[in-house]
């Protein structure tokens, strides 16, 4: 995951998105929904800490399985470490939804 402000590159994170059997869609979104804590009702409550709603129940969020960041894990969510799922939720949130977008490519 590349995360620019003003065409310059703040950070750079490994991501994990769709395993087999799940996609994550690509495209551009604003995101619309933020929760410093979500439980997906999907999944079983499986937490989805600083989650950033972009597209349906799609977002991009914390995950605890850093082990996997780098490889296909998720449902199709695309998943970070959390510390820097807290950064881009607050960054999100500082410069807000409508001035953020969410591109999602290979």
């Amino acid at each position: 995951m590349t995360v620019t402000r003003y065409g310059q590159v703040i950070h750079e994170w490994r991501v994990s998105t769709a395993r087999k059997g799940y996609i994550t869609p690509r495209g551009e979104w604003r995101p619309y929904r933020t929760h410093v804590m979500w439980h997906s009702r999907k999944y079983d409550m499986a937490p989805m800490p600083y989650a950033v709603f972009y597209d349906g129940g799609y977002a991009v969020h914390g995950t605890t399985a850093v082990s996997r960041l780098g490889t296909p894990a998720s449902h199709g969510c695309v998943r970070l470490m959390t510390a820097n799922a807290k950064i881009f939720h607050d960054l999100v949130k500082e410069v807000g939804p409508g001035n953020t977008r969410v591109v999602v490519t290979n």
